[in-house]
């Protein structure tokens, strides 16, 4: 019988000083984790028992899928990760560290290398695959600002999966059995998900979707049409419109334009001096951003796209992957006098363009809304000047193409299917097409139908289950406290025992024995001398659904149900109330 008098557990009267968002509010003064540092938590026995049913769903679909779970270390050598170029590719995100032979090592952040290299070591032929098999480990990632409890943090539990197969068919196969457990095991737990279109990141492989739950304090931007179609907006691809013949469009014409460094001081000295009505979406803005290469280098590069746009960070992270993306400092500016901060243009009138070592020598990108043939008002790369009729394709050309601009409500879906809108969401989980890129950098092949070694396709398939964890507790509570789904509670019932009489707490203790020998898990709160309050304070933070308390009516034998779901109670005999409880 487990007994609230002796249980491990201390909750709290006060919200935690750091706690940003519910769930770490209310977990941490539940007494289901305790902070040790920084995105770090100890977890405590309530908050074992939710993580364990949250798990177990889990490894249920898992088995149901076909997939079978091993287990890895966290603490990995370096050689593996080095072997597939992630050793440098992960920069300052992950913790390194050496052993007492000055040998390297890491903390996993994902395990692909030794998944891989376990498949290696012990298959060979096209007869042994598929294969997907899966651990629950915990991972260690150094965020530079871990913030919300446990739904960014430094170390945090995840469900990682990989299927192995021999041909791209089969990967195909694979990748649909993981998407439709994952699929189950959201409907199990409870929540809202949308399937979104993802980019890769350091991961690598091809087809890469997200499991996003939409949710006003989610860290990811996603966009989605009416027609179906959805995407992180790191993976969202801008509609090009036509180009557009040069015929009979003017010159490149050089105006005066004084103190109009920023878009809308040039748009209303545009719409002054060149007698139009032109608008933000006819200027043509240049970012000047700096990337830090793997090797430390540092490269300055010039982002153009429409003045009414702005450089969205997370889709310029993924576009100039792997090197750190940050605004140009004051610092890069004087080391580049021709760069002529708030008059940067593709074209100068001196005939030289930007990218040409006569202009900047700095590399110069495009938005893809910057089609051949539009007509722009730009930088004239001179002081208080700019140009108009500057013509893509014809007057300026870039290095290429690149998708950073923020993407807005009414945008175009790529596919065709209508404007998309945009929603805040959670990651919840990940499914990859890895392809080919691990079991090449570390030689895994398997000898196919016709004896020749072929290079095995992957898949990798994530869940972060404490981050679930967190979710669940942001969506299931009141003013009081949690309020655990049945899947998920840390017990099937709290019994709370009230009052000096003792017939109460001999009516509790047989009500505790009963439940429990039907095959529930109940918490007995049997603790003498402390009050009603304080007693009813506990079960509704501590968030079980279904509370039994025990006190006046207990000479009658009658017991009160609380619903917390529903916030119902009803006085019932004793009888009826094992009744209910047992069939539900």
């Amino acid at each position: 019988m487990t007994r609230l008098s002796t249980y491990f557990l201390r909750t709290l009267r006060e919200d935690p000083s750091d706690a940003e968002v519910t769930s770490h509010r209310l977990l941490v003064r539940a007494g289901y984790i305790r902070r040790q540092a920084p995105g770090i938590f100890a977890w405590l026995p309530l908050g074992l028992r939710v993580k364990a049913k949250v798990e177990q769903i889990i490894r249920d679909e898992m088995s149901a899928a076909g997939a079978f779970e091993v287990h890895f270390p966290a603490l990995l050598p370096r050689e593996p990760y080095e072997a597939t170029g992630r050793w440098e590719e992960y920069g300052d995100g992950i913790f390194r560290l050496k052993d007492r032979k000055d040998a390297d090592y890491l903390l996993a952040p994902t395990h692909e290398e030794v998944f891989t290299l376990l498949v290696k070591d012990l298959y060979s032929s096209y007869k042994d695959l598929p294969l997907t098999i899966y651990q629950i480990q915990d991972k260690y990632r150094d965020e530079a600002r871990p913030r919300a409890g446990l739904l960014r943090g430094r170390e945090f539990t995840m469900k990682d999966a990989y299927s192995f197969d021999h041909t791209d068919a089969g990967l195909d196969a694979s990748y649909q059995a993981q998407r439709d457990a994952y699929e189950r095991i959201f409907q199990r737990l409870g929540l809202e998900y949308a399937i979104v279109q993802a980019d890769a990141g350091a991961m690598g492989g091809s087809r890469s979707e997200e499991f996003l739950h939409p949710t006003p304090v989610g860290e990811d931007t996603f966009v989605r049409s009416e027609g179906g179609y959805a995407a992180n907006v790191e993976a969202f691809t801008t509609t090009a419109p036509a180009p557009v013949p040069f015929d009979g469009l003017g010159e490149p014409v050089v105006f005066d334009s004084p103190n109009t460094p920023t878009i809308d001081t040039l748009v209303a000295h545009s719409n002054a001096v060149l007698d139009g009505t032109y608008t933000a979406a006819d200027t043509l803005k240049n970012v000047v951003l700096a990337l830090t290469h793997l090797d430390g280098t540092r490269e300055l590069v010039i982002v153009g796209l429409p003045g009414d746009r702005e450089v969205d960070d997370k889709r310029a992270e993924v576009a100039f992957a792997p090197a750190a993306v940050e605004a140009a400092t004051a610092e890069d500016f004087e080391k580049n006098p021709l760069l002529v901060k708030g008059y940067i243009g593709p074209w100068s009138p001196t005939g030289a363009v930007l990218g040409e070592e006569s202009a900047t020598g700095i590399r110069y990108v495009l938005d893809p809304r910057v089609a051949d043939g539009s007509a722009w008002i730009t930088g004239a790369n001179i002081d208080q000047k700019h140009v108009h009729s500057l013509v893509a394709g014809r007057d300026f050309v870039a290095d290429g193409f690149v998708e950073v601009a923020n993407v807005r409500d009414g945008d175009p879906a790529p596919d065709g299917s209508g404007p998309v809108t945009l929603a805040r969401g959670m990651e919840i989980g990940h499914v990859f097409q890895l392809g080919r890129k691990y079991a090449e950098a570390l030689g895994l092949k398997v000898l196919d139908e016709n004896g020749k070694l072929v290079t095995v396709t992957m898949g990798s398939y994530g869940i972060g289950v404490t981050r679930i964890l967190a979710i669940i507790a942001e969506l299931n509570n009141d003013e009081r406290g949690l309020i655990w789904p049945a899947s998920v509670a840390p017990f099937d019932v709290h019994v709370v025992a009230t009052g000096k009489d003792d017939a109460a707490f001999a009516l509790a203790e047989e009500l505790t024995s009963t439940l429990e020998a039907s095959g529930l898990d109940v918490l007995y709160d049997d603790r003498p001398k402390v009050s009603p309050g304080v007693k009813f304070g506990d079960a509704e933070l501590i968030g079980v659904p279904q509370l039994v308390v025990v006190g006046r009516g207990a000479a009658a034998g009658e017991v009160e149900l609380w619903d917390r779901r529903s916030g119902d109670r009803q006085v019932v005999p004793l009888a009826d109330a094992v009744a209910r409880l047992t069939t539900r």
